[in-house]
């Protein structure tokens, strides 16, 4: 039996709960560190500042989340056959189907007897103490986790590999999302700390309190993660972008605009989940990200079923397209499988089952955990989730 942990709570769950105590401290309400701090070679530019969104790039039209990286993680590697149930679908009558057109990499936090970092501000141990920030080396063991072989990468390219002997060739393929972890400040987030932690970048050590310093990390990032990749010659998967891990604008917004550029430069999409009303939602567009999913975050909080009527009425507003939210929860055994059906009512009703792109977070592992349960209600919840997905007439036969 997998016991549901917090590292497999989505990353609104700390944004919001509560939020001014795990807000990262303003620059007026921190002292200066013991070291000398490098000032920024130029002031911080505005979202306005961030180029048009490329109309030319793709996204997928449902994209999974999967998190890995995280020491703390049960299983900690992903397997082919962990990835076959997220590629595939096999329906009452066992024909199988495909499932998933894109898979979102990404971690929030890492813990174990050697090392716990944060990839993102705000995440804290399980004792509740925050996190210190992710340097380069840690950066470096995600990329590393995610192009390990025979894991990470590996394994859904594998596991599609299984899929095309039974039902023949996808119609294009995979789509992958990578997670930029956040070039955070501060050591620490939740305090002043210095901000010359990260590590060098061709022999020049990197001072987080220099807005370029931290394009140039994000740089560094993306073109590791992007030359692992084009090594891997992967047949079935193409690296169509990278997402932003932060999940509001609020102390990133002056960076967004250019990791945007960069990316677009290379042809490479930007992705973000804002939570519902974070900072920057309703002006995605103009910090340069590409494409953008809302979270109505019904799911996991006391709020009324009508949150999801008005996340999917102000996605339409703004031109985001929605996240669909649930974990192990939706099991019998957690008691929220009405929440997921309500999200796919809600998401039928106002046309973003229809035409819209989609986002699953789904906790751990909860669609395979719905297929694989003994329990009759949760295999109905699966198979029910799943052909809302492979009906959805936005999707290219895939």
């Amino acid at each position: 039996m997998v016991v549901s942990c917090s590292c497999n709570r989505p990353a609104e769950y700390y944004a919001m709960q509560e939020r001014d105590k795990y807000a990262e401290p303003s620059e007026e309400q921190t002292q200066p560190s013991q070291e000398p701090q490098v000032p920024s070679e130029e002031p911080e530019a505005s979202a306005d500042a961030s180029p048009d969104p490329v109309p030319q790039l793709v996204s997928p039209t449902d994209m999974v989340l999967l998190y890995g990286g995280n020491k703390a993680r049960n299983p900690f590697k992903w397997t082919t056959p962990y990835m076959k149930d997220y590629v595939i679908y096999r329906d009452r009558e066992d024909k199988a189907h495909w499932l998933f057109d894109g898979f979102l990499a990404l971690e929030l936090k890492t813990e174990s007897s050697k090392r716990k970092v944060c990839f993102a501000s705000g995440y804290r141990s399980w004792d509740g103490t925050p996190l210190p920030s992710a340097t380069k080396e840690d950066w470096q063991d995600l990329i590393d986790y995610y192009f390990e072989n025979n894991s990470g990468l590996d394994a859904i390219e594998d596991a599609i590999e299984e899929a095309v002997k039974e039902i023949g060739e996808p119609p294009h393929k995979r789509m992958v999302v990578i997670s930029i972890p956040e070039p955070i400040k501060r050591q620490m987030w939740s305090e002043a700390s210095t901000s010359i932690y990260w590590g060098e970048i061709d022999g020049k050590e990197m001072n987080f309190a220099n807005l370029t310093h931290r394009e140039m990390a994000c740089r560094w990032f993306i073109d590791t993660a992007r030359e692992r990749f084009l090594a891997k010659g992967y047949k079935y998967l193409e690296l169509s972008g990278f997402y932003w891990l932060p999940e509001d604008c609020e102390t990133t917004s002056a960076l967004i605009g250019r990791v945007a550029a960069y990316l677009n430069e290379n042809n490479l999409s930007f992705n973000w989940i804002p939570y519902f009303h974070a900072d920057g939602y309703s002006q995605w567009k103009t910090f340069g990200f590409n494409f953008a999913y809302y979270q109505p975050n019904y799911f996991f909080y006391d709020v009324a079923a009508s949150r999801v009527d008005l996340a999917c009425k102000e996605a339409a507003q703004y031109g985001l397209a929605m996240e669909m939210e649930f974990d192990e929860n939706a099991l019998v055994s957690g008691g929220k499988g009405d929440r997921l059906r309500s999200y796919m009512e809600g998401f039928r009703k106002y046309g973003a089952w229809e035409k819209q792109d989609m986002a699953y977070y789904q906790g751990g592992w909860a669609v395979k955990r719905l297929k694989d349960s003994d329990v009759q209600e949760d295999n109905d919840l699966y198979h029910e989730f799943c052909e809302f997905v492979i009906t959805r007439p936005v999707r290219d036969s895939h």
